[in-house]
């Protein structure tokens, strides 16, 4: 696991990530995947830029292919940027296997 040794803090980041959370409070190591989610969820450009600073791509790579959900817009950044298939990601497999019972 890599250690984090940038100077980016919680408060760096859009405060409106952290609209649950005191941002001070949060552990950019133990919430990391947390924090991923969140971006990808809400966050904007630069936010993208500082995860990065503080992970690595490689680090991130590891954690979105790992998410359970995620919107199609966001799936297909994240496939282009790790030059990767749909069907490497978690949320891809789940969505496929998930029986849709109100369908007619």
């Amino acid at each position: 696991m890599k250690q984090i040794t940038s100077k980016i803090q919680p408060s760096d980041f859009s405060s409106h990530l952290f609209w649950d959370v005191d941002s001070e409070k949060v552990d950019l190591q133990q919430s990391k995947k947390w924090l991923v989610e969140r971006v990808l969820e809400y966050g904007n450009l630069n936010d993208w830029k500082r995860l990065k600073t503080i992970y690595g791509q490689d680090e991130i790579k590891k954690v979105v292919v790992t998410i359970r959900s995620m919107d199609e817009v966001t799936l297909s950044f994240l496939c282009a940027v790790f030059d990767l298939e749909r069907t490497n990601f978690r949320c891809f497999t789940n969505k496929q296997s998930a029986q849709n019972f109100w369908k007619s």
